[in-house]
């Protein structure tokens, strides 16, 4: 069985070494193997994109952009097998892995405004004679390290507003699931990036540590779990490294009493069971401000989730697939054994769930566990899986209480019909992203993604406005030309 190999200054290299089984997680067959990179594939891959900076920079940014807009068309025009690549080793369904790909170009689509974003700031005559501007300069080669749960769009987060402003790129996708993120980096090799502007390697912790400790990689992004998160920031950072980290979450909502709740039922059913509840967004906890929301809200979420479909991402009619891995599947089962170990009520438990004639997937069905505390295990931990707490109080201050003592602070929305309680929650409570009355406040490509505490670690946030300041440093010029024959004397204080 051949391995998957890397994608290294335009051609693909595949090395006889280390590897590790892929999987279908639908099945749980193994459907082929991907190359893990040595320090040494990783360093070619650098040393690639270092020598193909000095002409990308100097590349006109209307030309770059140019390369964006046929990029775009060639992932529109290749969505399906996309989305297909996506399915066979993510699991994700295919209305699910559409729209991941869906907001992937968007992003795309922000890139190309490239020429506008790098304008940089003039002023004529700040002084008698004097002009100044201000412009946005790449850092060089900066490199990317993505997760499995969003195999194509997380990627592309990254790489097309980095490649646009200037700067030559080196991706690390999940060992997982990267067939999506290497098909989807040749397509942007045919729009038109020269060789060694985009390289992936494929690997596990020894390419990480090359990425962050080699002095050439001027900047790091990463999407993951806190504590990997942390592991990369801290250690680029101590390489003199730009570094933004995005990591776990506990995203609440918070369901008020005045809440329309057949919106409330049919929004957490999706935000908290789509996808698996494989999503740093996914809606995992129900804040329930009363017993009688609780109640009702409880009620509401067993007939929904009697209707929840589960099965392989071929089948569209399915609303969710398995989770990633034989590993994770136990992992998300152990939570839920742990909340009723802890005294939580499993209203509906998804260990047990079967789906017939894919009895070695990965699955994990819809769970709804009520009377959750915040002492427990599964209120404390990311679970990444289709699992929903429900926490019942009596007031929005102390849901919102609960809220701000969480470690994480990455999303959270509020369901209520008050506008008062909606901008006060909106104003007060410390997340990154909020809604009122929209489950999953993703922010569109043209503002930036990331959440705070112990969400992201770094000053700038993912994608948008962010994006660029972050994958760019400012130079500042002041000018002045004297005129013929004019000779100045020395002047010793500061000028204003």
């Amino acid at each position: 069985m051949t391995a998957l190999g890397h994608l290294i200054n335009g051609a693909r290299v595949d090395r006889q070494g280390r590897s590790q089984d892929l999987y279908n997680p639908s099945t749980g067959e193994v459907k082929g193997q991907v190359s893990l990179a040595s320090k040494a594939t990783v360093e070619e891959a650098i040393a690639a994109a270092q020598a193909a900076f000095p002409a990308w920079r100097n590349t006109p940014p209307a030309k770059r952009a140019r390369v964006m807009f046929r990029f775009k068309q060639l992932l529109e025009e290749h969505a399906e097998e996309i989305v297909r690549l996506i399915g066979e080793e993510h699991g994700k369904i295919s209305h699910d892995a559409q729209g991941e790909l869906a907001r992937g170009i968007e992003n795309v689509e922000y890139a190309c405004g490239a020429p506008e974003l790098l304008k940089g700031e003039h002023s004529k005559n700040t002084g008698p004679g004097i002009d100044s501007w201000s412009e946005h300069q790449p850092l060089g080669v900066v490199a990317g390290i993505t997760p499995f749960n969003f195999p194509a769009m997380v990627p592309l987060w990254m790489y097309p507003m980095a490649i646009a402003c200037g700067n030559t790129f080196v991706l690390k996708p999940s060992e997982r699931d990267p067939t999506s993120a290497l098909f989807i980096a040749e397509l942007a090799l045919e729009a038109g990036l020269p060789a060694g502007v985009l390289n992936v390697v494929n690997g596990d912790k020894e390419a990480v540590d090359t990425l962050l400790d080699d002095a050439r990689v001027q900047a790091v992004s990463f999407v993951g779990s806190t504590p990997i998160a942390e592991y990369i920031y801290s250690r680029a950072s101590a390489n003199g490294k730009r570094c933004q980290a995005l990591g776990g979450a506990k995203n609440h909502a918070i369901v008020m009493p005045d809440a329309d709740m057949e919106n409330v039922v049919n929004s957490l059913t999706g935000a908290a069971f789509g996808s698996s509840g494989e999503r740093c967004m996914a809606l995992s906890v129900a804040v329930a401000v009363g017993d009688e929301a609780a109640d009702t809200l409880i009620a509401k979420m067993q007939e929904s989730m009697a209707t929840l479909k589960v099965g392989p991402f071929s089948d569209k009619s399915n609303d969710f697939g398995p989770v990633i891995t034989k590993a994770h599947q136990e992992k998300v089962c152990g939570y839920i054994a742990s909340a009723a170990e802890q005294g939580a009520t499993l209203v509906v438990d998804g260990r047990d769930v079967q789906v017939e004639g894919y009895e070695g997937g990965f699955y994990v069905g819809g769970t709804l566990i009520d009377n959750v505390t915040p002492e427990m295990t599964c209120y404390r931990e990311e679970i990444f899986g289709p699992v929903l707490l429900v926490m019942r109080v009596d007031s929005m201050e102390e849901a919102m209480r609960l809220i701000d003592e969480h470690e994480y602070g990455n999303g959270t929305c509020i369901y209520t019909r008050d506008g008062e309680a909606a901008r006060y929650f909106s104003d007060n409570i410390l997340v990154g992203m909020v809604g009122i009355n929209v489950p999953l406040p993703v922010p569109v490509s043209y503002h930036s993604f990331g959440g705070w505490k112990r969400s992201l670690f770094g000053d700038l946030s993912a994608y948008g406005p962010d994006a660029v300041r972050f994958y760019t440093r400012r130079k500042t010029v002041t000018q002045r030309w004297p005129s013929a024959g004019v000779r100045e004397g020395v002047q010793f204080s500061f000028p204003s």
